[in-house]
């Protein structure tokens, strides 16, 4: 069986033009067959009535035997091709032209007979062959001596046996031949145009199988495009085909890419959860592994320092696992935010309270500002407060002593919108694509030691859970944006 579309197509097209050929043979030697017999039983329709009336083959009311048997010979000698048989009322064979030796009925069937007689039936009305129990042939026929006193028929058959000879031999003839030969080579030019079209046809379809063949071969990493427009969907199916394919190769090779880069950030992410957990679990050890072998050598004061610098460092290890954890939660497909309506003016100043006491440390001035009446807004409280804490606190650590910190609340286009800005030293451009990856840290000499490079990430996140975008805007030395919004909450639940 052919593996080849190509090749199929052939296979098909070869079988359908052999069948049509055949059935066509077929049907032409049925349907000329039919138009002789009709043309020949039209034309001698009359035949028998003419014999009986030019012969004389009734005399006095009776059938002249003589002249019947001298019609008989002399038929058999000038007009071969007819058959002439004496039938009585019942049909059986009286007195015959044919060879005595050939003849294997006794008597015919009389309806084909009645309905010629009758006039009403088409032609051809093929009547029983008495030189065969089932060959039917074109006949004419008449009532003896008359349709008035009817004794019997005269049974004139129109193709008798040396008909049949001669329509065999001029089977074997060159016209014949010659037709066979035209037919045979209509069918051949008919097979090669088709063969030469489904090749045409087929082109492109090789081509869209050996780019994915390629494709495949280049481990789904680069692909020649198959398309060579960017209309392909209002072409034929193929072309389709080939559209749907360079869609998927290129969704492919960026899923490819994307899983390189996710691999890549995994494996920093190890990288740094290992430094991030090492450092202060090896100082957290040294600290007290120095206490235990060296307690009765330290004054308390030296040891309650130990003590608080071992501190610092759990709790820095506490908090590394818990937003490791946290964001791992908020990560996970089946996290969804449990909205409700509440307050973004009284959540803020919660928020801001919280951070008043070391912005002032700091010397900092933190500031809120309500643009407006503020509505109500939809969303999950614990999360958003996590999300202004988290900028907030990444503010003052950027934020220099006598600096300031902004916090506008503005209502915009069916939104809230929350700002947190600050008057720190900015992020370089090269590093605003990578402030919300994971453990990435800008590092500046106003920030602590104690931060995790995961709060961002977790506020990006959060955002995005609730349909959002967290932005940032800055530029060296003059500080930086971070923007997010919220839907504005209606009584009747629709956002």
């Amino acid at each position: 069986m052919p593996r080849s579309l190509y090749a199929k197509l052939s296979l098909v097209l070869v079988l359908l033009l052999a069948s049509i050929g055949v059935v066509y043979t077929m049907v032409t030697i049925s349907a000329t067959r039919h138009y002789l017999e009709e043309v020949n039983q039209n034309l001698n329709r009359d035949l028998a009535k003419n014999l009986v009336a030019d012969r004389d083959l009734v005399a006095e009311g009776r059938i002249n035997e003589n002249a019947l048997k001298e019609t008989f010979h002399e038929y058999m000698v000038i007009n071969p091709s007819i058959e002439i048989y004496l039938l009585d009322e019942e049909g059986r064979i009286l007195s015959f032209s044919a060879d005595p030796e050939k003849v294997k009925r006794k008597r015919v069937s009389l309806d084909p007979i009645y309905a010629f007689m009758s006039g009403k039936a088409s032609f051809p009305i093929l009547g029983d062959d008495p030189r065969s129990h089932d060959r039917r042939k074109a006949f004419s026929v008449t009532p003896v001596p008359s349709s008035d006193e009817t004794q019997g028929y005269l049974y004139v058959v129109l193709r008798g046996e040396q008909f049949d000879s001669v329509d065999a031999l001029l089977g074997e003839s060159h016209f014949l031949r010659f037709g066979s030969y035209a037919i045979a080579g209509s069918l051949a030019l008919g097979l090669i145009a088709g063969l030469l079209v489904f090749h045409l046809l087929t082109r492109r379809l090789r081509r869209l199988t050996a780019t994915m063949d390629r494709f495949r071969r280049s481990g789904f990493s680069d692909y020649e495009p198959y398309a060579q427009t960017a209309h392909s969907d209002k072409g034929d199916e193929i072309d389709q085909l080939g559209g749907s394919f360079d869609h998927m190769a290129k969704r492919i090779v960026e899923q490819i890419a994307a899983l390189k880069r996710e691999n890549t950030l995994r494996s920093e992410m190890v990288a740094n959860v290992s430094h991030d957990l090492r450092t202060p679990l090896a100082s957290l050890h040294g600290y007290l592994e120095t206490l235990q072998m060296k307690s009765a050598d330290l004054t308390d004061e030296e040891q309650n320092e130990y003590l608080q610098t071992a501190l610092r460092h759990s709790e820095r290890l506490r908090r590394l696992v818990a937003e490791l954890f946290e964001l791992a939660k908020l990560e996970a497909p089946e996290h969804k935010p449990e909205s409700e309506p509440f307050s973004a003016t009284d959540l803020v100043q919660d928020v801001v309270q919280k951070f008043r006491l070391r912005a002032t440390q700091q010397n900092i001035n933190l500031k809120v500002d309500f643009n407006g009446a503020v509505p109500l807004v939809s969303g999950d409280v614990a999360l958003v407060e996590r999300v202004l804490e988290n900028l907030i606190e990444n503010a003052l650590s950027h934020t220099p002593a006598d600096g300031h910190i902004h916090i506008p609340i503005t209502r915009r286009n069916g939104k809230v919108e929350f700002a947190v800005c600050d008057s720190g030293e900015g992020i370089p451009a090269e590093a605003q694509s990578r402030i919300f990856d994971r453990f990435y840290q800008v590092r500046n000499e106003h920030r602590g030691s104690g931060h995790t490079g995961l709060g961002l990430s977790i506020a990006k996140r959060i955002v995005e859970l609730h349909h959002g975008e967290l932005r940032v805007e800055s530029a060296p030395g003059q500080g930086a944006t971070f923007r997010f919004a919220l839907p504005v909450w209606r009584e009747e639940g629709r956002r």
